[in-house]
Formats: structure tokens, C-alpha cells, sequence
């Protein structure tokens, strides 16, 4: 135990008891309080906060039965529910004992005690109530989090009678265990839709596993997916879980899947209809629990009939299909977009609200967006970075050739001043230091660009 940690209550009518656990624990924490009258403890409880309480049963005189200590026992759960309570008493026995654990004692002690022995318990207890105090604070993190992110679509976001249609449809699916396939080009938010599934489902508590399936080297697929036990090849240094395994009791997430090679999705296959992984290296059995959601911006039935893509596979992951249009399908959502991105980038670059103008939207709204809303959110983040204007125009947003954002890629980690000078240094190198070039890219007069290169001293 850590000398300087620890704050302890003792209540009990015997004033050498009190003496004798002070005088021995004291040594051990930071702070040993004690009490004879018991009435006192929810005074004491409400003045203090205690990591353990050692609690006498008995109180009345000639009582044994330890009445009297469950009934403060309660008392303190009452009022504590995350309360460490030791029981003691000169009047156990095993039956005594089962009562104080099933009615929330952490611990029992017969008197008189052995001093080891309750050093020991007391320390087990505190490290206990540390477990059980950072818990709550995790949990309670947590539930802050949940209610922001449990905001009926809160990044997912959209009026379009196309995209009401796919709300409507996550609404009708997210609670069975129906496994789901999302289909959509690339920037429309496959993953966001997979998180905003997990969210509504009744796995929502549990962990959100996500898979790249075009990212893993297939020398490591098995590795990755199903884990591996330590000797298992030359880098396997100890047994590592695989991200079926991981994800196991929540939902797991493979992009892209219409990447994978046919002998991975043979393996893929396999797992999903026995429901058990084995890890490389090992031939027992896992069994896995999870919810399965799979997303593609291939033609995956087309796959199918070239033999690129296994049917049977396909009926495994895709019980329910959620289609993602694009964002040039739903145009009339590019002004709440945007409006959000300017809430989400103002506030990350600790800047004041922006606003995009009539004109600066109109513009938005014809463009083709190939990117989808990716593409859009790092236009409006480039806009940001780069306007010193509360009220964005039309020049402040600029689409390159290949409709992709120059921004995409940033590092995270830096100033506003930090982000300019990486991107206008970026820009201009990618035109070989032409500054018309680079201006016309940043959608800046030459002169506003000439400002920023003096004041980065570029």
C-alpha cells in the first residue's frame, strides 16, 4: 500500500479495538478515522469520503446475531453504492460470513484479528475501491459521450428524400442481428452509416471493431483477422487476439470487402458459418459473437456473375442492403453540410462561426463533388484555414482538377498559423513555386498569397 493513500473509517463500540486497528493501520494510509457510535456514519460519510469502512457488528450490549451491522450495511450501500465495507465481529461463523457478501460486505473478520492478515485485506480492499472508482469515471465518460453520439444522425447528416430513405432503413434494421452490407461510392460515409447502425443496436454497449479489408497484406490476413499464438511464425512474440475475437459481443465493421482476393473470402466464409476462429498457430476452437457489417464501393453483384466475388459469401453478409447515394444525388443536403463542416472546423481551429454566402453555396451546389462528402468537408476545412472573412464567397472554395482536396492529409496536432503554412507551402510546391498557379488553386488573389508567404516566411 502506498503510505500517502487511503482514508479509512472505523466504527465500532470498543474503544481498544479502535485503538489497536488505529494504532496498526495508520502506518499503512493516509488517513485512519474512527468512531464508536454508528449513528454518526452518514455524517462522517457525507463529510468524507472513505475507501474502506470497518464495520463491528454488533453494538448493542450482549447482542451477537449482527443485526445491527447489516442493518448499516445497507445503510452505507444506500448511500454509497461504490462503498468498500469489512464486516468484523468475535461472533462469526461460515453462514455469517455467505450473509455479509451476498448483502454487499467486500470482506469478513473474525476477532481477534491476525495483523497480517488484515493489512492484506485492507489493501485488496483499497485496491479495489480504486478499480471501482475509475470505473466509474470511465463509465460515466462514456455515457457523456453516448447521449452526445446518440443524437438521432449527429454526423450523419441529411434532408434528402434519398437520404430520409436510408435513415428510415437503418431505423427499421439497427436492433435485429441481421448482418448488413452498405453500398456507396467512396466519401459518402459507409463507416459513419456501420457506426451509426452499431449506435441504434442493441450491441451499443459493447466495442466497434473496424476492418480496412483493403489495407491488411494478405501474408497477414489470418494473423490479423483471426490472431495468433505466441511461436506461432518468426514475429509472433506473444498470443495476440484477432479482430474477430476482439470484436466478439459487438459489432464488427469490414470495409471494402469486394477487395478480397476468392481463397480470403473462402476464409471469411468459413468463420462466419461456423461462428468459431482458430488462431494461427493453434487448433482449439474460439467461438465469436458478433454483428456483422460489411461495406464495398464495388459492384459486388455484378462480381458475382464473373465469378470474382462468391455468391455464398454474399448471401452471408448481406441479409439487409443499405445503398449510400452520392453526394450529387442529394444536392439540396450540401447547404447542411456545410454549415456543419464551418460549426466543426471554426471550433477545432479555435475560430470565430464562419458562414458560407448565397452565392459561395450555389457554387457548391452545382459542383459534380466526385469525392462525395469528403471531398466536401475538406473544401470547407481548406475554406476555413485559408479565409480570414467571417462570410465565405465563392473564390474562398476551389476544386482541383482531379476532385480531390488538397487538405486531405493534414496533420493533426497543429495551430491554425501551422495548418496555413503547410498548405500554401504545399500548394505552391506542387506548382513548382508559380504563385499564380498556387493562388488560383487556393481560390486567393496573388497579393493575399504573396501576404502569407512573407508572413510564413516562405
Amino acid at each position: 500500500m502506498n503510505r500517502n493513500e487511503g482514508k479509512i473509517l472505523i466504527v465500532d463500540d470498543n474503544e481498544d479495538i479502535l485503538s489497536a486497528a488505529r494504532l496498526l493501520l495508520k502506518q499503512h494510509v493516509a488517513l485512519v478515522q474512527t468512531e464508536k457510535n454508528p449513528e454518526r456514519i452518514p455524517v462522517l460519510m457525507k463529510n468524507e469520503s472513505y475507501d474502506v469502512i470497518l464495520l463491528d457488528m454488533n453494538f448493542a450490549k450482549g447482542a451477537t446475531g449482527g443485526d445491527e451491522g447489516f442493518d448499516w450495511l445497507r445503510r452505507i450501500k444506500v448511500a454509497d453504492p461504490l462503498a468498500v465495507v469489512i464486516l468484523i465481529t468475535a461472533y462469526g461463523d461460515v453462514d455469517m460470513a455467505v450473509r455479509a457478501i451476498k448483502e454487499g460486505a467486500t470482506d469478513f473478520i473474525l476477532k481477534p484479528w491476525q495483523n497480517e492478515k488484515l493489512v492484506a485485506t485492507l489493501a485488496a480492499c483499497l485496491s479495489l475501491r480504486t478499480s471501482l472508482m475509475e470505473a466509474r469515471t470511465l463509465r460515466q465518460k462514456q455515457d457523456h459521450l453516448s447521449a452526445d453520439l446518440d443524437r438521432p444522425f449527429r454526423d450523419f447528416l441529411g434532408t434528402s428524400p434519398a437520404m430520409q430513405e436510408v435513415f428510415t432503413t437503418i431505423e427499421k434494421v439497427a436492433r435485429t442481428e441481421a448482418s448488413i452490407l452498405i453500398l456507396g461510392e467512396n466519401g459518402t460515409g459507409k463507416e459513419l452509416a456501420a457506426r451509426e447502425i452499431h449506435r441504434r443496436s442493441l450491441r451499443h454497449r459493447e466495442i466497434f471493431v473496424g476492418v480496412d479489408m483493403s489495407a491488411v497484406p494478405e501474408t497477414l490476413f489470418e494473423s490479423e483477422l483471426f490472431g495468433h499464438v505466441k511461436g506461432a511464425f518468426t514475429d509472433a512474440r506473444e498470443d495476440r487476439a484477432g479482430r474477430f475475437e476482439a470484436a466478439s459481443g459487438g459489432t464488427l465493421f469490414l470495409d471494402e470487402i469486394g477487395n478480397l482476393p476468392l481463397p480470403l473470402q473462402a476464409k471469411i466464409l468459413t468463420v462466419l458459418e461456423n461462428r468459431q476462429i482458430f488462431r494461427v498457430g493453434s487448433s482449439k476452437p474460439i467461438p465469436i459473437d458478433i454483428r456483422l457489417i460489411c461495406a464495398t464501393n464495388r459492384p459486388i453483384h455484378q462480381m458475382v456473375a464473373q465469378n470474382k466475388f462468391r455468391q455464398d459469401l454474399l448471401y452471408r453478409i448481406n441479409t439487409i442492403e443499405v445503398r449510400l447515394p452520392s453526394l450529387r444525388e442529394r444536392g439540396t443536403d450540401v447547404p447542411l453540410l456545410v454549415e456543419h463542416f464551418l460549426a466543426v472546423y471554426c471550433r477545432k481551429y479555435g475560430l470565430p462561426d464562419k458562414k458560407a454566402s448565397a452565392s459561395a453555396l450555389l457554387k457548391l451546389e452545382n459542383y459534380t463533388w466526385p469525392g462525395n462528402v469528403r471531398e466536401l468537408q475538406h473544401a470547407v476545412e481548406r475554406a476555413v484555414i485559408m479565409s480570414e472573412a467571417p462570410m465565405l464567397q465563392p473564390d474562398d472554395f476551389f476544386f482541383s482538377s482531379e476532385g480531390s482536396a488538397p487538405s486531405e492529409g493534414l496533420p493533426s496536432g497543429l495551430n491554425l498559423d501551422g495548418m496555413e503554412r503547410l498548405m500554401v507551402d504545399r500548394i505552391l510546391n506542387k506548382h513548382g513555386g508559380n504563385v499564380s498557379k498556387a493562388a488560383r488553386e487556393l481560390g486567393i488573389s496573388r497579393a493575399a498569397l504573396y501576404r502569407r508567404l512573407e508572413k510564413h516566411g516562405l
